[in-house]
């Protein structure tokens, strides 16, 4: 007998989105004239999404203190640290940065949130503070309070010198190391438990919206797929094919042919691991980049690149923001690409981590993170886009990192 095929977790979360939403557009016109709905049905969804919310809250201090020591670590052995390893994250993060910037600036200039007009929410915007001040405070004057508060630059600051110092004492390091490795996998473990809760979560939490606002809620929701599709093209477009050109000396064509498969099978699959055997083959036999460096550079871009996620925080972010007529800063605009961009190390792989690494950027900017469920039902279709450039990130670096060694490509 043949076993039921199971739905996946996006999937759920996309039904329970749907559910959602039909429920609270029936009961929404119905609240006002039903002491039931509007004293018991509304205030109990509204429980359920704030304990999913809250269990979100619970997961991302550990989580990402853990996860990030142990991502340090894996780069920070002098032995690899060498000098593929120091061009390596540093185009790393140097597409990254761009990838954020490219979503802030869509963000601003599409604002698929204006007009929602959402009231209630539970945290404002922090008070604007000047550019020095924000490069300041990423660095902990005292990181057990930053622990404590959630005061994630500052957190994310401490776990990287941690991971990269622990590693360079060697032997004395690795007694640390092996408990951090041991708490991110728990980590990782609670965070698979919370997300087999999403579906519920989010389905109350939209319901909710969904029953105050009314069918107005769903035209943003096309503009936000838009602008994370753009921002995944003219990264791809702009950044990737600049490099292709103006380090490699090749046609960005040349390059796109070359790791076609990979970029189609990561669109379908959603997965950067999982595809990380044709991205291999695809830079190693048809872009003639060398085992040593592909080996190196493309499992070491599964961890620490997610360019596509990037323009996917920048404008979810911006689109929380304006859904709630929050005015972000520059300043806060600027934690938000610094907040990501040391995110991106050692988060990736983790089951539903383009949500928890959202809700850590809507809580390190200040925003509530009641806006996660708003970009939730419709992150499957979110994810096969960021996938798509995340896998795509890796390939164009590896080959950038190979052109600089000499290869002949």
């Amino acid at each position: 007998m043949q076993e039921k095929k199971k739905l996946s977790l996006i999937a759920k979360i996309g039904v329970g989105f749907i559910i959602g939403l039909i429920l609270g557009f029936i009961i929404g016109p119905m609240a006002s004239n039903s002491p039931f709905i509007a004293d018991i049905v509304i205030p109990l969804l509204q429980l359920v999404g704030n304990i999913f919310l809250a269990l979100l809250k619970m997961l991302i201090v550990p989580l990402v203190f853990s996860s990030l020591i142990m991502g340090a670590s894996s780069i920070g052995d002098p032995k690899v640290l060498g000098r593929i390893g120091v061009k390596t994250v540093a185009f790393y993060l140097g597409t990254t940065i761009v990838a954020i910037a490219i979503g802030l600036v869509l963000g601003n200039v599409i604002q698929p949130g204006v007009g929602m007009a959402i009231e209630g929410a539970k945290a404002a915007a922090k008070e604007p503070e000047t550019v020095f001040n924000v490069i300041l405070n990423i660095f902990p004057a005292n990181p057990l309070k930053a622990l404590v508060e959630g005061v994630m630059l500052q957190v994310i600051v401490f776990a990287l010198f941690l991971g990269v110092a622990a590693t360079l004492i060697g032997e004395k390091g690795r007694a640390f190391l092996e408990f951090n490795s041991s708490l991110a996998e728990v980590m990782f473990k609670v965070t698979a438990i919370v997300m087999k809760t999403a579906p519920y979560g989010i389905f109350a939490l939209i319901a909710v919206t969904a029953a105050k606002y009314g069918p107005a809620v769903l035209a943003p929701f096309a503009k936000v797929i838009f602008a994370v599709y753009l921002g995944c093209f003219l990264q791809v477009v702009i950044v990737y094919s600049g490099l292709i050109t103006g380090v490699v000396h090749k046609s960005p064509l040349w390059f796109l042919r070359g790791v076609r498969e990979a970029m189609l099978a990561a669109f379908v699959t959603r997965t950067s691991a999982g595809v990380l055997p044709i991205s291999m083959n695809n830079v190693q036999d048809n872009l003639g980049v060398s085992e040593d460096v592909s080996a190196f550079v493309l499992p070491l871009g599964a961890t620490i690149n997610m360019d596509g996620t990037a323009i996917y925080e920048g404008i979810c972010a911006l689109f929380v923001a304006q859904a709630f007529g929050i005015d972000l800063s520059f300043g806060a605009q600027l934690g938000i690409l610094m907040t990501a961009t040391l995110a991106s190390i050692g988060t990736a792989g983790v089951p539903g981590a383009g949500l928890i690494m959202l809700s850590m950027v809507l809580v390190s900017a200040g925003l509530p993170i009641e806006g996660m469920a708003l970009v939730a039902g419709i992150d499957a279709v979110l994810d096969m886009a960021r996938t798509c450039v995340n896998v795509t990130g890796d390939m164009c670096v590896s080959t950038v990192v190979a052109k600089t060694e000499g290869e002949k490509l």
